[in-house]
C-alpha cells in the first residue's frame, strides 16, 4: 500500500504534514516522537493534525532531523520553541552544518521561499524561519538506540544523499524512517538524490534494505508498506544506476556543469506528477550529482 495522505500508517506510526514534505509521529505509548524536520510551511497543518488527534503535546519528547537540508529541518524552530521541553535529535555532521551560519543562512532562505510560494499571506517571522536557529540536543550514530515510550528505535548511518544522513529502523514494525536516504518518490518511478557522494549513497541503500523492512517511510509522497515495500526497493537500486549513468554520459557529452544539469533536470521535471518536487529543487539536486562527476573526471 501506498500511504501519501496525512493520517494512520500503523497503530503506532501517523504521517503528518502533507504529501510533498510530510513527517512521522511515532507513538510509545507513555512518549511521542516526531521524525523528520519538513518544510516550514506544513507547520500549520501539523499543528491542526495533532488537534485533531488530541494529541497532549507534553507526550512529545524527541524530534528527529534524519538530515540537513533545507525541506527537512524548517519546522523544528517552531516547535522547540513552542514545545522547549522536546530534544532535537540529529547526527553530529547534522550538527556542524546547522552550527554554521552559512548554512543556516541558506537554509532560511530557501524554507522563505517556498513559504511565498505556497502560503504567500503567512509571515516567515510567524513561523521562526526568520532568524533561523538550531541547536541540537543529542547526538545519535551507528547503532545507537533511541526509546519512544515502549519502543526502541535502531539509528544507521546513511550518507549519501547528504553528508550528515541518518536513518531508523523500528524493529517492532520492521520500519525504516529513510527520509531521502532511498531515493524520491515520483509516481511509478524513484528520483534518486545522491546529492554528496554516489558510491556512500549505494552502500547505505544495501545496508538499509539489508534489513528487509516491511514498511519505508519518506519524507516526500509518504510511506510503503507490504508489496509497495517490496516493489520499491529494486526499484531504487535500478532507479540509483540509471541516474549514475544518465549524469556520467551527459557530462561526458557536454563538459559542462550547467548544461548537464539543465538537460538532466528537464527530463525528470517533464516526467514529474505535479506536486512532486519543484523545479527549482529538483535542479538543485541534479546540479550537485553533476558537480560531483566533475569532480571525479577532473581527477582522473
Amino acid at each position: 500500500m501506498i500511504i501519501d495522505q496525512p493520517g494512520k500508517v500503523t497503530e503506532t506510526i501517523f504521517m503528518l504534514g502533507k504529501q510533498e514534505s510530510c513527517v512521522y509521529l511515532l507513538d510509545g505509548g507513555d512518549a511521542c516522537t516526531i521524525l523528520g524536520g519538513g518544510l516550514a510551511g506544513i507547520i500549520p497543518d501539523i499543528e491542526a493534525q495533532l488537534a485533531a488527534m488530541a494529541m497532549d503535546p507534553q507526550r512529545i519528547q524527541n524530534l528527529v532531523i534524519l538530515h540537513s537540508h533545507f525541506d527537512h529541518c524548517g519546522i523544528v524552530p517552531y516547535f522547540k520553541n513552542k514545545w522547549p521541553w522536546v530534544e532535537v535529535v540529529a547526527s553530529e555532521r547534522a550538527r556542524t552544518i546547522l552550527s554554521n551560519p552559512k548554512a543556516v543562512a541558506s537554509i532560511e532562505a530557501f524554507n522563505i521561499r517556498h513559504l511565498e510560494e505556497t502560503l504567500p499571506h503567512v509571515h516567515p517571522q510567524d513561523l521562526c524561519i526568520e532568524g533561523f536557529n538550531i541547536d541540537v540536543d543529542r547526538v545519535v550514530g551507528e547503532g545507537d538506540k533511541l526509546a519512544c515510550g515502549n519502543l526502541n528505535l535502531q539509528a544507521l548511518e546513511t550518507p549519501g544523499h547528504s553528508t550528515c544522513s541518518i536513518s531508523f529502523y523500528l524493529p517492532a514494525e520492521k520500519a525504516l524512517f529513510a527520509s531521502d536516504a532511498v531515493g524520491i518518490p515520483m509516481g511509478d518511478k524513484v528520483f534518486t538524490a545522491a546529492n554528496s557522494n554516489f558510491d556512500q549513497y549505494e552502500d547505505s541503500l544495501e545496508k538499509m534494505f539489508a534489513l528487509n523492512p516491511e514498511i519505508i517511510l519518506s519524507e516526500h509522497q509518504g510511506a510503503r508498506t507490504g508489496e509497495d515495500c517490496i516493489r520499491f526497493m529494486p526499484a531504487c537500486r535500478q532507479a540509483a544506476r540509471e541516474m549514475r549513468d544518465m549524469v556520467e554520459q551527459s557530462f561526458a557529452r557536454t563538459g559542462d556543469i550547467q548544461k548537464s544539469t539543465d538537460e538532466i533536470t528537464d527530463i525528470f521535471t517533464a516526467a514529474a506528477p505535479e506536486g512532486v518536487l519543484s523545479p527549482w529543487v529538483v535542479k538543485l539536486v541534479v546540479s550537485s550529482m553533476v558537480y560531483q562527476t566533475s569532480r571525479r573526471v577532473s581527477k582522473v
